[in-house]
Formats: C-alpha cells, structure tokens, sequence
C-alpha cells in the first residue's frame, strides 16, 4: 500500500534528516524548501504529491505542516488516493530548533523568530484530521526513536 507521510516540527527539528534516514528510500520527497518560496509553493507542492500518488509512489511531505488546516489538503489528497495517511510529529522543543538552526548555513538557515513563530502556531496532529498513525520522533545521538503517537 501506498504511503503519504507528513512530517510535523518546528525549523531546525530535524525533519529532514529524518526523511534521509527513515524514508528517503521508499518515499518520493517534496519540500517547500526545494520548491522555492513563491506564491505558488503550496499549489506546486499538491500538484507534485498528487502526481506521486497517482504513480502508485509513497511520499513524505518534509516542512513544518504546523496546523490542521495546514494538514487538510494533504490528507485529502492521500485519502483520495486510497493511501496510508501517516504524520511523523518531530518532537522537538523550540531551544532545541533555535540550536540545531544555529548549525545551519546558507538557505537552510532561518531567522530564530521563524522556529518561535511557528512553535505557537503548532497543533499537535489527531486521528480526528483523517490520520492511520501518528508517530512520535524523537532525535537520540544521531539516530531516531519512533514510537506510536496515539
């Protein structure tokens, strides 16, 4: 069966390494962050899971998805597709995100009010938005630990 997983966390969480470790084997990757940040991005990026699931390919939603309504689209899109809609929520604090973000260089680097922003405008993601499962990720020396969410 196919997949759809969206990823859930502040910047700097670790979504996509976790995508690298976890998923990028057996999942079609699509990221704002590689799409750019214009206008379109949010059309672009259903446009591209939509054409994954049509393809019969897993793919894993890898940015920060903070909201349900954020969510809603994606879960639609994977329901229609008759896909297994999974969210892997990074479990991370906003400290945390502002330190990893501190290592970062570049693009993939964000202003700390980005992390901040984003952690009040989080909703945890429930079952009750159309989710299968909900994962826990938690980033242990290097590694990841998932555990069933609810």
């Amino acid at each position: 069966m196919i997949e759809l997983a969206i990823l859930v966390g502040l910047p700097g969480a670790g979504k996509t390494s976790f995508f690298r470790a976890r998923l990028a084997e057996t999942h079609v990757h699509v990221s704002k962050d590689v799409l750019g940040h214009g206008r379109d991005t949010g059309r672009r990026q259903l446009e591209l899971v939509a054409q994954a699931l049509r393809a019969g390919r897993s793919v894993a939603v890898d940015n920060t998805n903070p909201r349900a309504e954020d969510r809603a689209p994606l879960v639609a899109l994977g329901r229609a597709a008759a896909a297994r809609v999974v969210a892997y929520v990074l479990d991370t604090t906003a400290k945390e995100s502002v330190a990893r973000n501190r290592t970062r260089t570049g693009r993939e680097r964000v202003p700390n009010v980005a992390v901040f922003v984003t952690a009040k405008r989080l909703q945890p993601p429930t079952t009750a938005e159309g989710f299968d499962a909900i994962y826990r990720v938690r980033a242990e020396g290097g590694d990841f630990d998932v555990s069933l969410a609810e």
